[in-house]
Protein backbone atom coordinates (compact mmCIF):
# COMPACT_ATOMS: atom_id res chain seq x y z
CA UNK A 1 0.00 0.00 0.00
CA UNK A 2 1.43 3.50 -0.92
CA UNK A 3 1.42 6.21 1.21
CA UNK A 4 2.22 10.11 1.56
CA UNK A 5 4.99 10.68 3.95
CA UNK A 6 4.82 13.16 6.68
CA UNK A 7 7.52 16.20 7.74
CA UNK A 8 7.71 19.04 9.61
CA UNK A 9 8.51 22.61 8.51
CA UNK A 10 11.62 23.41 10.28
CA UNK A 11 13.20 19.91 10.49
CA UNK A 12 12.54 19.38 6.66
CA UNK A 13 14.54 21.75 3.91
CA UNK A 14 12.90 22.69 1.08
CA UNK A 15 15.04 20.83 -0.96
CA UNK A 16 13.94 17.62 0.94
CA UNK A 17 10.35 18.75 0.85
CA UNK A 18 10.52 19.21 -3.09
CA UNK A 19 12.40 15.69 -3.43
CA UNK A 20 9.30 13.63 -1.93
CA UNK A 21 6.39 15.97 -3.99
CA UNK A 22 8.85 15.15 -7.04
CA UNK A 23 8.63 11.52 -6.23
CA UNK A 24 5.26 11.24 -4.84
CA UNK A 25 3.38 14.00 -6.66
CA UNK A 26 2.35 15.00 -2.41
CA UNK A 27 3.57 15.57 1.03
CA UNK A 28 1.82 16.10 4.10
CA UNK A 29 3.71 18.86 6.38
CA UNK A 30 2.36 18.63 10.26
CA UNK A 31 1.35 21.15 12.21
CA UNK A 32 1.87 23.35 9.95
CA UNK A 33 -0.55 26.08 11.72
CA UNK A 34 -1.01 26.34 15.31
CA UNK A 35 -4.28 25.28 16.91
CA UNK A 36 -5.48 28.96 17.79
CA UNK A 37 -4.57 30.25 13.92
CA UNK A 38 -7.20 27.34 12.79
CA UNK A 39 -9.10 28.28 15.27
CA UNK A 40 -9.26 31.97 13.92
CA UNK A 41 -9.51 30.93 10.82
CA UNK A 42 -12.98 29.31 11.65
CA UNK A 43 -14.25 31.81 13.69
CA UNK A 44 -13.47 34.75 10.90
CA UNK A 45 -14.86 32.70 7.89
CA UNK A 46 -18.02 30.82 9.86
CA UNK A 47 -20.63 33.18 8.71
CA UNK A 48 -19.51 32.73 5.37
CA UNK A 49 -19.32 29.05 5.27
CA UNK A 50 -22.74 28.93 6.85
CA UNK A 51 -24.40 30.78 4.34
CA UNK A 52 -22.88 29.00 1.25
CA UNK A 53 -25.34 26.64 0.18
CA UNK A 54 -25.25 22.70 -1.54
CA UNK A 55 -24.40 22.71 -4.81
CA UNK A 56 -26.05 20.15 -7.08
CA UNK A 57 -22.77 18.78 -9.32
CA UNK A 58 -21.61 15.13 -9.48
CA UNK A 59 -18.08 16.55 -9.46
CA UNK A 60 -18.29 18.92 -6.45
CA UNK A 61 -20.12 16.71 -4.62
CA UNK A 62 -24.06 17.12 -3.16
CA UNK A 63 -23.43 17.12 0.15
CA UNK A 64 -20.44 19.54 -0.02
CA UNK A 65 -20.20 23.30 0.08
CA UNK A 66 -17.36 25.63 -1.45
CA UNK A 67 -17.10 28.76 -0.06
CA UNK A 68 -14.44 31.41 -2.13
CA UNK A 69 -13.48 34.68 -1.62
CA UNK A 70 -11.21 34.02 1.43
CA UNK A 71 -8.76 37.18 0.65
CA UNK A 72 -11.18 39.51 0.97
CA UNK A 73 -12.83 38.02 3.96
CA UNK A 74 -10.21 36.52 6.57
CA UNK A 75 -7.07 38.19 7.29
CA UNK A 76 -6.07 35.02 8.43
CA UNK A 77 -6.67 33.49 5.12
CA UNK A 78 -4.41 35.80 3.68
CA UNK A 79 -2.02 35.22 6.44
CA UNK A 80 -2.11 31.47 4.99
CA UNK A 81 -1.66 32.24 1.13
CA UNK A 82 1.78 34.32 2.03
CA UNK A 83 2.86 31.43 4.78
CA UNK A 84 6.60 32.06 3.75
CA UNK A 85 7.30 28.10 4.06
CA UNK A 86 4.55 27.09 1.39
CA UNK A 87 5.23 30.29 -1.03
CA UNK A 88 8.96 29.00 -0.97
CA UNK A 89 7.99 25.74 -2.06
CA UNK A 90 5.77 26.98 -5.08
CA UNK A 91 7.93 29.25 -6.33
CA UNK A 92 10.67 26.84 -6.34
CA UNK A 93 8.21 24.05 -7.96
CA UNK A 94 6.94 26.77 -10.49
CA UNK A 95 9.94 28.58 -10.92
CA UNK A 96 10.92 26.05 -14.39
CA UNK A 97 8.06 27.16 -15.95
CA UNK A 98 7.47 31.08 -15.19
CA UNK A 99 9.33 34.20 -13.93
CA UNK A 100 5.85 34.92 -11.53
CA UNK A 101 2.93 32.57 -9.45
CA UNK A 102 0.28 33.83 -8.86
CA UNK A 103 -2.86 32.97 -6.80
CA UNK A 104 -5.71 30.53 -8.66
CA UNK A 105 -7.47 29.55 -5.83
CA UNK A 106 -9.27 29.91 -1.97
CA UNK A 107 -11.76 27.96 -1.27
CA UNK A 108 -13.11 26.20 1.86
CA UNK A 109 -14.15 22.87 1.39
CA UNK A 110 -16.80 21.76 3.34
CA UNK A 111 -17.68 17.85 3.15
CA UNK A 112 -21.12 17.13 5.37
CA UNK A 113 -21.95 13.47 6.63
CA UNK A 114 -23.43 10.98 3.80
CA UNK A 115 -21.01 13.07 0.75
CA UNK A 116 -19.99 10.43 -1.20
CA UNK A 117 -16.03 10.20 -2.60
CA UNK A 118 -15.84 12.87 -5.35
CA UNK A 119 -14.52 11.78 -8.61
CA UNK A 120 -10.49 11.05 -8.91
CA UNK A 121 -9.58 13.75 -11.03
CA UNK A 122 -6.12 15.33 -11.92
CA UNK A 123 -6.79 19.57 -11.47
CA UNK A 124 -4.62 20.31 -14.12
CA UNK A 125 -7.04 19.38 -16.55
CA UNK A 126 -9.14 22.97 -15.84
CA UNK A 127 -6.99 23.35 -18.78
CA UNK A 128 -8.08 20.72 -20.87
CA UNK A 129 -4.84 18.90 -22.14
CA UNK A 130 -2.91 21.54 -24.31
CA UNK A 131 -0.12 22.08 -21.81
CA UNK A 132 2.46 19.54 -22.40
CA UNK A 133 3.01 16.89 -19.60
CA UNK A 134 6.31 17.94 -18.71
CA UNK A 135 4.91 21.84 -17.60
CA UNK A 136 3.22 21.33 -14.14
CA UNK A 137 1.34 24.64 -14.11
CA UNK A 138 -0.33 23.99 -10.44
CA UNK A 139 1.25 24.08 -7.09
CA UNK A 140 -1.83 23.12 -4.53
CA UNK A 141 -2.30 23.19 -0.53
CA UNK A 142 -4.94 21.65 1.37
CA UNK A 143 -5.10 22.96 5.10
CA UNK A 144 -6.63 20.67 7.46
CA UNK A 145 -8.71 22.73 9.56
CA UNK A 146 -10.53 19.88 11.42
CA UNK A 147 -9.24 16.31 11.46
CA UNK A 148 -9.00 15.00 8.09
CA UNK A 149 -8.91 10.74 8.33
CA UNK A 150 -10.39 8.33 6.51
CA UNK A 151 -13.66 8.07 8.04
CA UNK A 152 -14.56 11.35 7.59
CA UNK A 153 -13.80 11.79 4.04
CA UNK A 154 -9.61 12.69 4.19
CA UNK A 155 -8.34 13.66 0.32
CA UNK A 156 -7.69 10.82 -1.61
CA UNK A 157 -4.49 10.47 -3.07
CA UNK A 158 -2.81 8.22 -5.59
CA UNK A 159 1.16 8.65 -4.79
CA UNK A 160 2.81 8.81 -8.12
CA UNK A 161 0.30 9.62 -10.22
CA UNK A 162 1.45 12.78 -11.56
CA UNK A 163 4.07 10.68 -13.71
CA UNK A 164 1.23 8.11 -15.39
CA UNK A 165 -0.12 8.49 -18.40
CA UNK A 166 -3.20 10.40 -18.04
CA UNK A 167 -5.50 7.73 -19.16
CA UNK A 168 -4.33 5.58 -16.49
CA UNK A 169 -6.61 4.80 -14.07
CA UNK A 170 -6.23 4.59 -9.88
CA UNK A 171 -6.78 1.23 -8.60
CA UNK A 172 -8.04 0.87 -5.18
CA UNK A 173 -4.63 -0.49 -4.06
CA UNK A 174 -2.59 2.58 -5.74
CA UNK A 175 -5.28 5.10 -3.75
CA UNK A 176 -4.30 6.35 0.11
CA UNK A 177 -6.00 8.76 2.06
CA UNK A 178 -4.47 12.32 3.48
CA UNK A 179 -4.69 11.44 7.05
CA UNK A 180 -3.59 14.48 9.05
CA UNK A 181 -4.28 16.67 12.17
CA UNK A 182 -6.15 20.11 12.18
CA UNK A 183 -3.28 22.45 11.49
CA UNK A 184 -1.58 20.05 8.51
CA UNK A 185 -1.44 20.49 5.04
CA UNK A 186 -1.20 18.72 2.53
CA UNK A 187 1.14 19.94 -0.59
CA UNK A 188 0.58 18.37 -3.97
CA UNK A 189 0.67 18.79 -7.59
CA UNK A 190 -1.64 19.64 -10.51
CA UNK A 191 -1.11 16.40 -12.06
CA UNK A 192 -1.47 13.93 -9.23
CA UNK A 193 -4.82 11.55 -9.00
CA UNK A 194 -6.80 12.61 -6.07
CA UNK A 195 -10.43 13.43 -4.88
CA UNK A 196 -12.30 14.13 -1.76
CA UNK A 197 -12.88 11.16 0.34
CA UNK A 198 -16.63 9.70 1.14
CA UNK A 199 -17.68 11.18 5.02
CA UNK A 200 -18.99 8.39 6.91
CA UNK A 201 -18.80 10.61 10.44
CA UNK A 202 -21.47 12.33 11.90
CA UNK A 203 -19.28 15.87 11.30
CA UNK A 204 -18.15 18.05 8.83
CA UNK A 205 -14.65 18.00 7.47
CA UNK A 206 -13.21 21.09 6.34
CA UNK A 207 -10.27 21.83 4.47
CA UNK A 208 -8.88 25.44 3.03
CA UNK A 209 -7.82 24.49 -0.24
CA UNK A 210 -5.08 27.63 -1.69
CA UNK A 211 -3.49 26.88 -5.02
CA UNK A 212 -0.79 28.33 -6.94
CA UNK A 213 -0.21 28.69 -10.64
CA UNK A 214 2.00 29.61 -13.38
CA UNK A 215 1.67 33.84 -13.80
CA UNK A 216 0.80 33.18 -17.10
CA UNK A 217 -2.24 31.20 -17.47
CA UNK A 218 -5.78 32.26 -16.44
CA UNK A 219 -6.66 32.03 -13.09
CA UNK A 220 -9.54 29.45 -11.58
CA UNK A 221 -11.50 32.15 -8.78
CA UNK A 222 -11.17 35.27 -10.89
CA UNK A 223 -9.04 37.55 -8.14
CA UNK A 224 -10.21 40.67 -9.36
CA UNK A 225 -14.02 40.47 -8.75
CA UNK A 226 -13.56 37.87 -5.47
CA UNK A 227 -10.96 40.72 -4.33
CA UNK A 228 -11.25 44.15 -6.20
CA UNK A 229 -8.94 47.07 -5.94
CA UNK A 230 -11.32 49.08 -3.13
CA UNK A 231 -10.58 45.77 -0.89
CA UNK A 232 -6.96 45.08 -2.14
CA UNK A 233 -6.05 48.84 -1.74
CA UNK A 234 -5.75 47.96 2.13
CA UNK A 235 -3.19 45.41 2.03
CA UNK A 236 -0.43 45.95 3.49
CA UNK A 237 1.62 42.88 1.71
CA UNK A 238 3.19 44.07 -1.94
CA UNK A 239 3.48 40.53 -2.44
CA UNK A 240 -0.14 39.45 -1.35
CA UNK A 241 -1.12 42.26 -3.75
CA UNK A 242 0.98 40.35 -6.38
CA UNK A 243 -0.18 37.60 -6.00
CA UNK A 244 -3.81 38.74 -6.47
CA UNK A 245 -2.52 40.18 -10.04
CA UNK A 246 -2.23 43.62 -9.03
CA UNK A 247 1.10 43.83 -10.87
CA UNK A 248 2.31 42.22 -13.97
CA UNK A 249 3.01 39.05 -14.99
CA UNK A 250 6.34 37.93 -16.30
CA UNK A 251 7.14 41.56 -17.41
CA UNK A 252 4.00 42.74 -19.28
CA UNK A 253 1.25 40.33 -18.59
CA UNK A 254 -1.73 42.21 -17.03
CA UNK A 255 -0.86 45.58 -17.11
CA UNK A 256 -3.33 48.53 -16.91
CA UNK A 257 -3.11 51.54 -18.28
CA UNK A 258 -5.33 54.76 -17.29
CA UNK A 259 -6.99 56.68 -19.65
CA UNK A 260 -6.07 59.80 -18.31
CA UNK A 261 -2.46 58.57 -17.51
CA UNK A 262 -0.90 57.24 -20.26
CA UNK A 263 2.23 56.29 -18.75
CA UNK A 264 0.89 53.88 -15.82
CA UNK A 265 2.19 50.34 -16.59
CA UNK A 266 0.43 48.41 -13.62
CA UNK A 267 -2.74 48.29 -11.78
CA UNK A 268 -2.11 51.47 -9.00
CA UNK A 269 -3.62 50.15 -6.02
CA UNK A 270 -3.12 53.73 -4.17
CA UNK A 271 -6.81 54.81 -4.34
CA UNK A 272 -8.13 58.11 -3.74
CA UNK A 273 -9.56 58.28 -0.10
CA UNK A 274 -13.13 58.48 -1.43
CA UNK A 275 -12.51 54.82 -2.61
CA UNK A 276 -10.82 53.26 0.33
CA UNK A 277 -14.04 55.30 2.01
CA UNK A 278 -16.53 53.04 0.43
CA UNK A 279 -14.58 49.72 0.11
CA UNK A 280 -16.83 47.11 -1.13
CA UNK A 281 -18.54 44.98 1.87
CA UNK A 282 -19.17 41.64 1.47
CA UNK A 283 -22.48 40.27 2.45
CA UNK A 284 -23.23 36.25 3.32
CA UNK A 285 -23.36 35.16 -0.20
CA UNK A 286 -20.74 33.31 -1.65
CA UNK A 287 -20.01 35.90 -4.22
CA UNK A 288 -18.97 38.93 -3.13
CA UNK A 289 -20.18 42.21 -5.03
CA UNK A 290 -17.44 44.04 -6.73
CA UNK A 291 -17.07 47.89 -7.01
CA UNK A 292 -17.16 48.87 -10.82
CA UNK A 293 -14.51 51.21 -11.67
Amino acid sequence: MPEIETLEFGTSSVDELLAVIDRDGAVIVRDAMTTAEVATILHELDPFIAGTGLVDDPLIGRRTTRTGALVARSASARAAVVHRDVLELAKSFLGPFSSDIQLNLTQVMRLLPGQEAQQLHRDRFLWGQHLPAEVEPMFNTMWALTDFNETNGATLVAPGSHRWDWKRQALPDEIVSAEMSAGSVLLYTGSVVHGGGQNRSQAPRIGMNITYLLGWLRQEENQYLSCPPSIAAGFDDPELQALLGYSPGNGALGYFSSPLEASVDEMDLRLPASALGNRTQIGDSDTPSATVF
